[in-house]
This record gives C-alpha cells, structure tokens and sequence, in this order.
C-alpha cells in the first residue's frame, strides 16, 4: 500500500526535477531562447504603432499589445524561474501561431501588407522560441546509444 505525502514539496523526485529544470534554463541556448522571446513580446506589443497600423485596426492593435504583454511576462518568467514557469511553455507557442493568423481573424478585409508580414514573422519566430523552450529540459541529456551486434571480424 502507497502511504499518500503529505508534504509534496519535500519529495524527491520532485526536487529533483526542479534541479534538472533549473540547470536547463542556465543553459546558453535557454539564455538566447528567452531573451530573444522576451524582445520578440515586446515588438509585438508596439508593433501596431511602429508599423503604422495602431489608428487604422484598433482590434489589431490592442490584441497585438495584449499578445506581446503576454509573451514578454512567460519570458521573464521562464528567466527567471523556469522550475516553476515550465508548464506553461506551450503557450508562446500558441500564441505564436494566434499572432499569424490574428490579421484575418481579427481585422477582416482591411489587412495591408505591413501588418501581415508583422505578424506573420514575429508569430513565426514566437512559435519557433516557444518550442525550443518547451524542449529545453532535455537538450543536456543524453541519450543512450545503442550498442551494435559484433561482426565475426571482430570476434
């Protein structure tokens, strides 16, 4: 019979866990990975008044703002705390692929080709940041190579 704990955060496996995913996010690649999502949150966000398009497709502009708030709060999040922040990697990539399609979604008909490219890059780049941060726990590890049969030669 399995005695339930009480206490979930003294069990090891969970602390070991965390360890692993606090040694993850000091990685190089975890560095780039979330400063890179952090500015790319933050173009987001100014985007509509950058491009030009904050006057003409307020809806755009505001979910726009909205999206990239979000993206740059998940990666000063993952900076930060990635033990803690690591279940909610997913969602930069969600909200890359939001970012993508938010100007036929959103603004309808009035969609010029600034605004598009906008989007379309920094939602592409959102989502590809987004999945190497949700690989990011098991990018040190590794994997066990698989060992070959002997040839008679070699015998």
């Amino acid at each position: 019979m399995v005695r339930p704990i009480s206490d979930l955060e003294a069990h090891p496996d969970i602390a070991e866990l965390r360890a692993r995913y606090d040694r993850a996010a000091e990685t190089p690649t975890a560095f780039l990975a979330d400063g890179a999502l952090m500015l790319a949150g933050v173009w987001l966000a100014i985007s509509p008044w950058v491009v030009g398009f904050a006057a003409t497709q307020r809806n755009l502009a505001v979910n726009n703002l909205i999206c990239g708030i979000a993206v740059s709060l998940l990666a000063i999040g993952f900076a930060s705390a990635y033990g803690r922040t690591h279940g909610l990697a997913w969602v930069p990539v969600v909200l890359g692929i939001w970012a993508i399609i938010s100007p036929w979604v959103v603004a309808g008909g009035g969609v010029t080709g600034g605004m598009l490219a906008s989007n379309i890059v920094v939602g592409a780049i959102t989502a590809a940041l987004g999945l190497i941060t949700m690989r990011l726990p098991g990018l040190g590890k590794s994997r066990p190579h698989r060992q070959l049969r002997e040839t008679p030669a070699q015998r």
